[in-house]
């Protein structure tokens, strides 16, 4: 699966993969990194989309 070796190279889902699996075990630890992963990914898109409406808004006759 993807979403497993990306915690493995970056450092705060890799302590927070750790964390997790710790308490609660390997398999709902993987989840709940991949569902951190997909909010940060949505929330990059959103402020994206923003900042793009808020460009066109700009440059509108």
């Amino acid at each position: 699966m993807q979403t497993q070796a990306t915690p493995k190279r970056k450092p705060h889902y890799a302590a927070c993969l750790e964390q997790i699996t710790h308490r609660r075990g390997r398999k709902i630890a993987t989840i709940a990194v991949a569902r951190k992963l997909l909010t940060h990914a949505y929330q990059v898109l959103r402020e994206a989309d923003a900042a793009q409406q808020q460009e066109e808004s700009c440059t509108a006759p």
